[in-house]
């Protein structure tokens, strides 16, 4: 599912956003996830409070990684791994 992230939306309260994919148990603690579903869940999640600055500050920076620095969007063949992902990600986001 590459990095899908998904939102569960209700107007009048709680609302839900997570990474959309399947439990991947063979990988735990090998540091190989791509982590940018996750992050950009967290990116719609701002979008949807009406952080939108943020929200488009992590969009850019996840286009900029996934156009210019990842190898493939699978786990373990990113060319990177998951906390290295995640650090590109924040020093984007903090220039």
């Amino acid at each position: 599912m590459g990095i899908a992230a998904g939102g569960n939306i209700n107007p009048e309260g709680v609302s839900m956003f997570e990474p959309i994919g399947g439990s991947a148990p063979k990988y735990t603690g090998q540091n190989v996830i791509n982590p940018l579903a996750a992050i950009c869940a967290m990116q719609m999640m701002l979008e949807t409070l009406g952080e939108a600055k943020a929200a488009a500050k992590i969009d850019q920076a996840v286009r900029n990684i996934t156009a210019n620095k990842l190898k493939s969007l699978a786990a373990g063949k990113m060319g990177y791994s998951t906390t290295q992902v995640g650090d590109m990600v924040a020093q984007l986001v903090a220039e």
